[in-house]
């Protein structure tokens, strides 16, 4: 079966330098990327603020506000609390999600990150497909310490055989994270297999760095797209990355 994933960084629902709130097109956007799994990072879960300075604010969380009727399982992973609220990585699912856990993985106080690792069960003869929600941190050493802990869990809770996908904002100008993960785990970043290097998504105005990543091991990648802006506004600082999969049945 074919399977399309797509992760975006939806900086809390507002446009670059927080200038607009664009959570209700940005939602219409995401639907139109048709992916069966949409790994979403800077979801903001509760804003009692916003909620009161903004009159169309939604009345649920923004993961279950962009779920609405087309993705039927949601996971939330809360990374950073604060007075008003909260925000995290959230994956949203047309798959049944039978297993999810979220991990801390902040590196310092001043960043709060974390990873959120969801269990998928595609269909009655299809194996469990591991997705993993990442946003890593700023700083060089952080994610180093941050890609060890990705890697380590995997190694221990990801069987060898099982299909994985792995994709989120990794702050990873220097390449150095993409090296550790294609070498340690030996996984393929979609991009690189597709067109012979990571997509550049940062920032959406003018895109230079290549912060962003979908990376799989276990599947067949059918072809990667980078959605660079959604006509008409830019709705978030990152741009959003699409791949599609080809998943073989189990084996019996």
């Amino acid at each position: 079966m074919q399977l399309t994933v797509a992760t975006y960084n939806i900086h809390k629902g507002f446009t670059q330098l927080t200038r607009r709130m664009v959570i209700h097109e940005l939602r219409e956007r995401l639907r139109g990327l048709s992916a069966d799994v949409m790994f979403l990072q800077e979801v903001q879960g509760s804003h009692r603020r916003n909620a009161h300075r903004y009159r169309d604010w939604p009345g649920k969380s923004q993961h279950e506000f962009i779920a609405d009727s087309v993705w039927h399982e949601v996971a939330y992973g809360k990374n950073a609390s604060y007075r008003d609220g909260h925000h995290g990585n959230a994956l949203l699912s047309r798959f049944p999600i039978i297993k999810q856990e979220n991990e801390d993985i902040s590196a310092h106080v001043f960043e709060s990150r974390g990873m959120l690792h969801c269990v998928l069960k595609p269909g009655p003869r299809m194996p469990e497909l591991h997705c993993i929600n990442v946003h890593l941190g700023l700083f060089e050493r952080g994610r180093q310490w941050q890609v060890h802990t990705l890697v380590e869990r995997i190694r221990a809770t990801v069987p060898r055989s099982a299909p994985l996908i792995i994709a989120g904002d990794f702050n990873d100008w220097r390449h150095r994270a993409n090296r550790a993960l294609i070498e340690d785990l030996g996984v393929v970043e979609v991009f690189e297999q597709v067109e012979g290097r990571t997509a550049r998504t940062y920032p959406s105005l003018m895109p230079m760095f290549r912060l962003d990543r979908i990376y799989s091991r276990g599947l067949d990648v059918v072809d990667a797209r980078v959605h660079y802006a959604f006509p008409g506004t830019r709705l978030s600082d990152h741009a959003a990355l699409a791949a599609t999969f080809e998943l073989a049945l189990r084996n019996r």
